[in-house]
């Protein structure tokens, strides 16, 4: 029996227990053994991390698909797991010491910090997992990983010894950004840029040669910089070749101001003739275009900045080389200076010698850590880097040959902007907590990369005994003794960036190295759903890595799903206070609520605007499914054994087969096509104006009268109509809809693995065909006996039942909103005069004069060749349906009303069109502002359509 109310919290808790104890998730299971595999990565959520609404978003579309294909019948694994989140973790742990007063990560030392990092992790680690299955993620749990697994472990490691020894990975001195209070090497996403207010200083440079003279500008030369502490690294000035201005300065240097080093003025198109001065300082190892610009010039990388962003000058061979006599005492009195500070005293001594010619007021965008808060440095220090330029050429290709696709295509542009100007990847981390970088160290710096330290062990004694460094004897020795060998070998203490565990996610997760039956049945996957900030980060290199190590991309299709904003189109941030938690909503509304507000307003390409009202709306709609399904229930609405929809002989019941079969097409093609909202806005509209609102309501003189075959009929047609409305709403609504199913008719199976609505059908021999050259060669499966469920979209249709149930509708719908422009009260009846109405038409009102007049609020229905005058005219599948409104309605003070709201939409439509054309405003407006009035101008044209649509119909009545 079906509780009175809906009460989601109830049912949540119970259906996660149902499908947890059923397995109903779980690839592999023995009645999809001969199944074609259907396969998911989950993008893998920081193990440090909470639901968000992104979060939120990513998996209700990636459960959306799953349960959909594992009702199609497929062998469906969503491959669950969560990332070690190097520095997030690291921070947490840290963190959790300090408050705890207990000893930090430097006292403590790496092992016995490391030790709590696991424990921390087997204590919390689970929250953001326990978070998805509230969310009713069907993933297989049972599979679940995690990216410093021994399995996933293994799998890092054979990659980076393997691409070593082919020399893909290397070390190098490169510019990072580094985070001076983490100090570690991080990614570009963990790059906050944040606008600044600063300044910009004039800087005159000493032309070599000529006696400097603030007064003289032909003694020197003037460039513009936000940062006067880095100058001290200045090897060069950079001047565009084709700049009038400076064709003669060409090749002659400069003096450095304060430091006295002589710097080279070189040509390159990097300065910008028409900015600031048109000279650029160049300081290659402060700033990643200078660096590019020192690399063609061939000009010296001095970094003048220690780890922490001190100034490190004393000790500093870089820096001290080529300096003038008497320099030194500058770089002791500026040694171990912070940065900022620096940076005040530096212009305080240029200003004094004569060499800042202005200081202006400048607004820029500086980098911060994303976690640290700090302000980043580009720095140039030793780190080992992956040849990403020769990765990416197989990545390119099988993205440009339709191998795999990006879902909305328009991504595909962004993704080769991004790889075919790739540069090398930074994969280490100064970092404790993470995958320890496999390579060890001999006593003259020589490096050996190798699986286990047995082996690195075993190359470096072969490698000394061979240069003589020892001698056979004492290798012998040490490979025998441990205790010997002490210190001869040291592991670099670094570790690998997170996204290169996780670039092997695809297939690491299913057991590789080793050639597992899961590598060999779920590789490749079929598509990844992600959001579009980590196109690069981590679709591209599982791209990368894929190719390179299964020789077959990860995925054949990308989904790209847009950004969960505010209501008002504002991103979400704490500072902003505008950040909705999805666990509230969840509690609240219900996740069903969510999930399927999240998926009707998932467009492709636009961002999600979500405001609570929504999230609340679709509760009401789950309501409304309940208590249709109460109704039902409550008129002993049940599937008779046997029936067969197609064989139903009333009219309003052969339409809704009709409309059922219509609904089901719509919801299949649009899941397929990855139009998520699309398939919610008709399941939608089926289940609450078709359903409840028409043929429920239709039904209902037949449900509460005699018994009779009708009766008998359009009961079972009802239950059947509801039971493919659980199917079809299920992938959006898992809870509700596997909770009605269950109770609605005490069936064995779940709806989780009941099949989809439409028919299967055996393939043609050219489907597959067609299948085999998509989906790869039948010995690849469990089973050659496989077939992919190809479904009959040709399904049951009654054109003449639409026909007339429609009409029905349609005459009703344009009568009630006639009614509702010209304010006519619901007790008011009016006539209804059908014009020139054909013979079926004629046929028809007698059968539902009735159910019309109790809907439309008619006092009479009547047939005429003409209109009458004075008469509201509707056409209605092509025909004229009149309603005569003289002296119902005061038509006078109808149309001044309705002048009078024209009026008010055309000041709004003004008023937004005013800002709109303001190029200031749009320019400077925040972005959510500006499409804030473009959406008040629309709803104003959209209001004032409608009401003149009413005015014209008003004249009729005149």
């Amino acid at each position: 029996m079906i509780e009175k109310n809906y009460q989601p919290a109830d049912i949540e808790t119970r259906m996660s227990v149902v499908w947890e104890d059923s397995l109903a998730f779980k690839a592999g299971r023995p009645d999809r053994r001969d199944a074609v595999p259907f396969t998911i990565v989950i993008p893998p959520p920081n193990v440090t991390g909470s639901l968000h609404m992104g979060h939120a978003l990513n998996n209700t579309l990636q459960d959306i698909l799953c349960r959909f294909e594992r009702m199609r019948g497929r062998d469906v694994l969503w491959q669950p797991g969560t990332d070690h989140a190097g520095i997030a973790t690291q921070m947490v742990v840290e963190r959790q010491l300090l408050e705890r007063q207990q000893p930090g990560r430097r006292e403590m030392g790496r092992e016995k910090f490391l030790e709590r990092v696991w424990q921390w992790k087997a204590e919390s680690g689970d929250t953001i997992i326990n978070q998805l299955k509230r969310l009713g993620a069907s993933c297989d749990w049972s599979r679940e990983r995690f990216t410093m697994d021994e399995g996933l472990s293994k799998a890092v490691v054979k990659v980076f010894v393997e691409l070593h020894r082919e020399g893909l990975i290397y070390k190098d001195k490169r510019l990072v950004n580094w985070d001076t209070k983490l100090l570690t090497a991080i990614s570009d996403l963990e790059v906050q840029q944040t606008e600044v207010k600063g300044h910009l200083w004039y800087l005159r440079y000493p032309i070599e040669g000529k006696n400097f003279s603030p007064e003289d500008p032909s003694s020197f030369i003037v460039v513009a910089t936000t940062r006067p502490e880095t100058m001290l690294g200045d090897t060069g000035v950079a001047v565009h070749p084709e700049d009038e201005r400076y064709q003669k300065l060409i090749g002659k240097n400069v003096i450095l101001p304060l430091v006295g080093r002589k710097i080279a003025i070189v040509a390159d198109e990097y300065s910008d003739p028409d900015k600031g001065s048109g000279a650029v300082k160049v300081t290659p190892a402060h700033d990643f275009n200078d660096f590019e610009v020192g690399n063609r010039h061939g000009l010296r990388r001095i970094s003048v900045l220690d780890r922490e962003g001190c100034l490190d000058l004393l000790d500093n061979e870089d820096y001290l080389r080529d300096l003038p006599e008497g320099a030194t005492q500058f770089a002791e009195e500026f040694h171990k200076v912070d940065r900022f500070a620096a940076r005040k005293r530096i212009v305080e001594r240029l200003e004094s010698f004569g060499f800042v010619e202005r200081i202006e007021p400048h607004t820029h965008m500086v980098p911060h850590g994303d976690r640290s808060n700090s302000v980043i440095e580009p720095y140039l220090t030793d780190q080992w880097y992956v040849d990403a330029k020769t990765l990416a050429r197989p990545a390119i290709a099988a993205v440009r040959s339709g191998e795999t696709t990006f879902v909305p295509k328009n991504w595909e542009k962004t993704y080769f902007d991004w790889m075919e100007n790739i540069q090398p990847w930074c994969i280490s981390r100064q970092l404790w907590w993470g995958h320890q970088i496999p390579a060890w160290y001999g006593p003259d710096g020589k490096v050996f990369v190798a699986e286990t330290e047995e082996e690195a062990v075993s190359h470096a004694l072969g490698y000394y005994v061979e240069q003589e460094v020892i001698t056979p004897e004492q290798g012998r020795e040490m490979a025998l003794d441990r205790n010997k060998r002490e210190g001869f070998i040291t592991r670099d203490e670094d570790v690998l960036d997170t996204w290169f565990s996780s670039a092997l996610w695809p297939f690491s997760t299913l057991g590789w190295p080793d050639d597992t039956p899961e590598v060999q049945r779920y590789y490749p996957t079929n598509a990844l759903v992600t959001g579009f900030d980590i196109i690069f980060f981590w679709v591209a290199r599982m791209m990368m890595m894929g190719l390179h190590f299964m020789k077959e991309v990860p995925f054949s299709t990308i989904y790209i799903h847009a950004l969960v904003r505010d209501e008002k189109g504002a991103k979400m941030s704490k500072s902003k206070g505008n950040v909705i938690d999805p666990l509230n909503l969840i509690d609240e509304y219900g996740a069903d609520a969510l999930r399927f507000t999240l998926a009707a307003m998932a467009a492709q390409g636009r961002d999600i605007k979500l405001a609570t009202s929504r999230v609340e709306g679709y509760r009401n709609f789950a309501t409304k499914l309940w208590n249709a399904c109460r109704f039902a229930e409550m008129n002993h609405c049940a599937v008779p054994e046997g029936f067969e929809p197609a064989n139903a002989k009333e009219t309003l019941n052969r339409w809704i087969a009709h409309e059922t079969a219509h609904t089901t097409r719509e919801v299949t093609e649009a899941i397929e096509a990855y139009r998520f909202n699309d398939a919610a806005g008709s399941i939608y509209r089926f289940v609450w104006n078709v359903y409840c609102d028409w043929y429920v309501e239709l039904a209902k003189p037949v449900l509460l009268g005699p018994d009779s075959p009708a009766k008998d009929e359009t009961r079972a047609m009802v239950a059947w109509a509801r039971d493919e409305i659980l199917k079809l709403l299920h992938p959006f609504m898992p809870f509700i809809t596997e909770e009605l199913w269950e109770v609605t008719a005490k069936r064995e199976g779940l709806l989780a693995l009941a099949p989809w609505p439409l028919k299967q059908v055996e393939p043609t021999p050219e489907q597959l065909a067609m299948l085999a050259a998509t989906t790869g060669p039948t010995d690849a499966l469990v089973s050659p006996a496989w077939v992919l469920p190809i479904f009959d979209h040709a399904d049951f249709t009654d054109p003449a039942a639409e026909a007339e149930i429609g009409w029905v509708i349609d005459l009703v719908t344009q009568i009630r909103s006639v009614r509702a422009e010209m304010n006519i009260p619901p007790a008011t009846l009016t006539a209804l005069v059908l014009a020139g109405a054909s013979a079926e038409t004629r046929e028809r009102v007698p059968r539902w004069t009735d159910v019309i007049k109790r809907m439309a609020r008619l006092s009479d229905i009547a047939f005429a060749d003409r209109a009458p005058d004075g008469a509201v005219q509707l056409l209605v599948r092509g025909e004229v349906a009149a309603l005569p409104l003289k002296g119902v309605i005061d038509v006078a003070a109808e149309r001044t009303r309705l002048d009078k709201e024209i009026g008010k939409a055309d000041a709004d439509i003004k008023r937004a069109e005013s800002k709109l054309a303001n190029e200031k405003f749009v320019a400077n407006a925040a972005e959510e502002v500006v499409e804030e009035e473009r959406e008040k101008r629309e709803a104003a044209l959209a209001r004032k359509a409608k009401l003149l649509e009413a005015l014209e119909r008003l004249k009729q009545a005149s």
